[in-house]
């Protein structure tokens, strides 16, 4: 009894398969993606008579696409993955549902350096922080001085008031 894979996989699985190269056996294929050859085949004959629709079946399952996937669930699948031989790393990635290769593309986007459109984005929201920062540091001292003043106030009033009394209620 052979690994039940996810549907998002055999999609996968029969994408590559029909968009490989002319140097590329299916037999090849099936063998990377650690499938049977006729197992592949069959999965090619169904998408063909539309009972394995990639475009519609994604979206009517509830399994994500490697795209839809979050930087944090990205970066658990390369750690898992990290310890792992190619054929065990390949066992998984089929119950993930992604592509080992997938996987390896993750893990170089984790190790590059940002791109330069994310840089500039990085730097303009630093500038607009700095902005931000500056017009709030301006607010709060000038927050401390009413405060500092109005402190100040208060106590001359109350030594006004220890010197001389209390004279509000004898205006009369």
């Amino acid at each position: 009894m052979g690994i039940r894979q996810t549907q998002s996989f055999k999609i996968q699985a029969v994408e590559k398969a029909l968009s490989r190269s002319p140097q590329t056996s299916l037999q090849e294929i099936a063998e990377h993606l650690g499938v049977g050859y006729s197992t592949l085949g069959k999965w090619i004959s169904k998408s063909r008579k539309h009972e394995l629709e990639s475009s519609n079946a994604l979206m009517t399952t509830k399994e994500k696409r490697p795209q839809d996937w979050s930087l944090e669930e990205r970066l658990n699948i390369v750690i898992a993955c990290a310890s792992l031989d190619e054929e065990e790393m390949n066992a998984y990635c089929r119950e993930q549902g992604v592509y080992s290769h997938q996987v390896m593309q993750w893990k170089k986007d984790f190790a590059q350096e940002p791109s330069s459109a994310s840089k500039a984005s990085t730097k303009a929201e630093i500038k607009q922080l700095k902005t931000q920062n500056k017009i709030l540091t301006k607010e709060l001292n000038r927050k401390d001085k009413a405060l500092a003043e109005t402190a100040a106030l208060l106590v001359l009033q109350k030594k006004v008031n220890a010197i001389w009394g209390d004279d509000e209620g004898n205006l009369q």
